[in-house]
């Protein structure tokens, strides 16, 4: 499991939460959630991505928790949740309701951040009445829609169908990761980190995605590779802000873009330069910067008249 994975020391070690609980989703499956900080601030809801865990939000959780609630949870087959056989955008939002269900009063608001297949997990769940219900605002960081496999930057070679097939390849393979390497992480920290990314990051990454078991890490891959949530981005209409790193090669910014043009009500765009596909890892006190954003403008208040956001470069240190 991830936490036998996890760093033991410094900023990304996982943090031991107030409680944790099981939710249960509606076919079934259940899902580890953990709950961190005070009961009685403003609320976070944390969703990782593809072959993450919660320890993925260490830094985020470590910074919040003094003065929020911070709710994270393992995705179906991640970390401490028992894998499904059911892999679907469906099944994700079904999970995410049932974690806010689980975890919220009724008619309670939070601030949603999800990262990667997590944002994709927001998305598909948009227009659910549990997701309506909860969500104040939220976050999509280092995430896309659709198209994820062919505008993918992992392999150094002109756009066209031999790139996305080799990316095909490369995402879905059956082959087990194996021990965490001086090899490993470097094939890791080119295709998900920035290159000034430092060696604890690199490092903690690279333990939670090798704990991933590779029966999910394949089955999770096939979803993503098929993934079709443009029509859901304008059910989503809750202020949302979008972070994406301009040195991602997994959603590279083309994705962040496409998505602040769509939102209904976008709350801005943060390019966070240099920096790769991980940018909670890489960024952290950038990512939990804007989630505290959103908790002072919405997270409290629910949401309110909000302009479009310009696009803001920020350095990846």
């Amino acid at each position: 499991m991830s936490r036998l994975m996890s760093v033991a020391e410094g900023p990304y070690t996982p943090p031991v939460p107030v409680r944790e609980l099981t939710a249960v989703s509606a076919d079934g499956a259940r899902l580890h959630v953990e709950v961190h900080g005070v009961d009685d601030g403003p609320v976070v809801v944390l969703s990782h991505g593809w072959t993450c865990s919660t320890a993925f939000w260490a830094a985020q959780i470590r910074e919040l928790a003094p003065d929020h609630r911070v709710v994270a949870y393992d995705q179906r087959g991640h970390g401490r949740s028992p894998a499904s056989r059911v892999h679907s955008t469906d099944v994700l939002a079904d999970d995410l309701e049932a974690v806010l269900a689980a975890t919220l009063a009724p008619g309670e608001k939070a601030v949603v951040a999800g990262h990667s297949m997590g944002g994709m997990t927001v998305l598909a769940a948009s227009a659910r009445p549990g997701f309506r219900e909860h969500a104040a605002a939220v976050l999509l960081c280092s995430t896309g829609s659709s198209r994820l496999v062919a505008e993918a930057l992992v392999v150094p070679m002109r756009a066209g169908r031999l790139r996305t097939w080799l990316t095909r390849v490369g995402l879905s393979s059956r082959a087990p990761l194996g021990p965490v390497t001086p090899v490993s992480r470097r094939i890791l920290k080119y295709a998900t980190m920035g290159p000034g990314s430092s060696a604890a990051m690199v490092e903690a990454c690279a333990r939670i995605v090798h704990a991933c078991p590779r029966k999910v890490r394949y089955s999770w891959a096939r979803v993503l590779d098929g993934v079709q949530l443009d029509s859901n981005i304008g059910e989503l209409t809750v202020p949302a802000a979008v972070v994406v790193g301009t040195a991602d090669r997994m959603t590279p910014p083309v994705h962040a873009r496409a998505l602040a043009a769509a939102l209904p009500d976008c709350h801005g765009v943060t390019e966070l330069a240099g920096l790769g596909h991980m940018t909670p890892v890489e960024a952290p006190a950038a990512v939990t910067g804007v989630i505290r954003e959103l908790v002072v403008a919405y997270g409290r208040l629910g949401p309110q008249e909000s302009s479009q956001g310009d696009v803001r470069i920020e350095e990846g240190a």
